[in-house]
């Protein structure tokens, strides 16, 4: 669950917020004064920190200082009321996540502290992959041990450390996200800030601003200066997801930074350096948007020093068992559900589906098979799956079914001729060792791949090549390729 710390010397605002965070399940704590709220920061721990610019004693902005110098990556709010807007833009500077004037609505601090817990979650969970060792308990883990991911984690463990800007690409779902932070946390600033950015998610009227920050009266509705998050995140990682999204506008501020690491704020003139590190992800074809205009090449050629392409599911679909395995861990337990295993044909099910969406498209099938499921193991009934992701249609199958048909003609009629008058024939087994053999012979003895091109299970196959006996030199009978 996560804490929250809230400080402030009004009773009322203390009350009204704790009954507010509390009816969102969240644990709460508070302090009337900076003195007891750095005690119990170092005590609890808390994920956030909601805390008054003006108080009694040590203000707000002596309390975050304090903090930061101990916890560069601890996240606080700042509330304000409207005659100290100045001091609030200031401690923005100092490392204060945001900052809220009062008085507020509701709304809209409900969704500040979302945003807040969300980057909380990515910096204190440690991202681990194999030969790696998750640094705390409730850590996550980048899944897989196809060769396709074994060259991910070699590019992860060589570009984590140097500090240089890394570009990831792959399809929505296929864990861009979590690299980033795999990235991140074994990096040497892994404790300084880790602050993503959705650009996707922000209109691109707002993005240049949330950002680069923005003087007073820059555009229309610019009351106060705004500190963007480049110079938020000074020291610290910056994660740009969807950069394929930025208007050109925003791509030559982002080629400047990344030139000499030097920017301005939306309407001012001075010149604010950045160090930070950018770990940026699309989905988009860059080359394709650099033919058509949309995206610079000289920011392309900028960010694409080091690339890592995470693949689709459907081109390690070996790792799915390994995959489900490790969300029934996960999410069994989270929604109080006594399930273990998966059912071999449900497993099979999983293997012949497509997954345009990817990994994020099996978590979501697992955690709602969870859900559903009436035993403790998921059976094939438990998982419902979209038609745009099934192996194959049902006119493409009668198209493929033709197709056979007028390759196998005649040989059938050769079959049938020798085996003529003799009941002990057995046509069918004869066609089937050699659709196996050949089906070997095309996955180079990959027992996992010849089963799906086949359409049966690994068991049942390796079962048929012991009954026809076929050579261990064409099928490889541990599966591994």
């Amino acid at each position: 669950m996560d804490k929250i710390l809230i400080v402030d010397d009004d009773p009322s605002m203390r009350y009204s917020l704790n009954r507010m965070l509390e009816g969102q399940g969240l644990l709460v704590s508070s302090a009337k004064n900076g003195t007891e709220a750095l005690e119990l920061f170092f005590i609890e721990n808390p994920d956030l920190v909601i805390m008054d610019i003006k108080m009694p004693g040590q203000s707000g902005l002596a309390v975050l200082r304090q903090i930061k110098e101990q916890d560069p990556k601890a996240l606080i709010i700042l509330m304000t009321a409207f005659g100290t807007t100045e001091t609030a833009i200031e401690a923005m500077k100092f490392g204060a996540f945001d900052y809220i004037l009062k008085p507020f609505n509701i709304p809209q601090m409900r969704a500040m502290v979302e945003r807040a817990l969300e980057v909380s979650r990515m910096m204190k969970k440690m991202v681990s992959y194999p030969d790696r060792e998750v640094a705390e308990v409730g850590g996550e883990a980048i899944v897989g041990s196809s060769p396709p991911m074994q060259e991910i984690y070699k590019m992860i463990g060589q570009v984590a450390p140097t500090g240089v800007t890394a570009l990831l690409r792959g399809e929505s779902g296929t864990g861009k996200e979590l690299a980033a932070r795999a990235i991140y946390h074994h990096s040497s600033r892994a404790g300084k800030p880790f602050l993503p950015v959705n650009c996707a998610a922000i209109p691109e009227t707002l993005l240049e601003s949330e950002l680069f920050g923005h003087e007073k009266g820059a555009f229309t509705g610019a009351l106060t200066r705004r500190i963007g998050k480049f110079e938020q995140c000074h020291g610290g990682t910056l994660f740009l997801d969807e950069i394929g999204d930025m208007t050109p506008a925003t791509q030559a501020k982002i080629l400047r930074v990344l030139q000499d690491r030097q920017f301005e704020r939306l309407g001012g003139s001075e010149r604010i350096t950045a160090d930070v590190r950018m770990i940026v992800a699309t989905n988009k074809d860059l080359e394709k948007a650099i033919r058509d205009g949309a995206f610079r090449q000289d920011l392309y050629y900028r960010l694409k020093v080091v690339t890592l392409h995470l693949p689709p599911l459907r081109e390690r679909r070996e790792d799915i068992p390994e995959l489900v395995r490790y969300f029934l861990q996960i999410f069994a337990p989270e929604i109080n559900r006594n399930v273990k295993e998966i059912a071999p044909r449900a497993l099979e099910k999983l293997m012949r589906y497509r997954w345009p969406g990817n990994v994020r498209e099996l978590e979501n099938a697992v955690k709602r098979a969870l859900v559903i499921a009436k035993g403790s193991t998921l059976l094939p009934e438990d998982f419902f799956l979209e038609e745009a992701g099934l192996e194959m249609g049902q006119k493409e199958q009668m198209d493929l079914e033709k197709r056979l048909e007028m390759l196998m003609e005649p040989v059938f009629k050769e079959l049938a001729e020798q085996t003529k008058g003799r009941p002990e024939s057995d046509l069918m087994s004869a066609v089937e060792k050699i659709l196996i053999k050949r089906a070997l012979h095309e996955t180079k003895g990959n027992q996992v791949q010849a089963a799906i091109l086949l359409g049966m299970s690994r068991n049942t196959l390796r079962s048929k090549i012991e009954r026809y006996k076929i050579r261990k030199d064409v099928a490889i009978v541990d599966g591994e390729g």
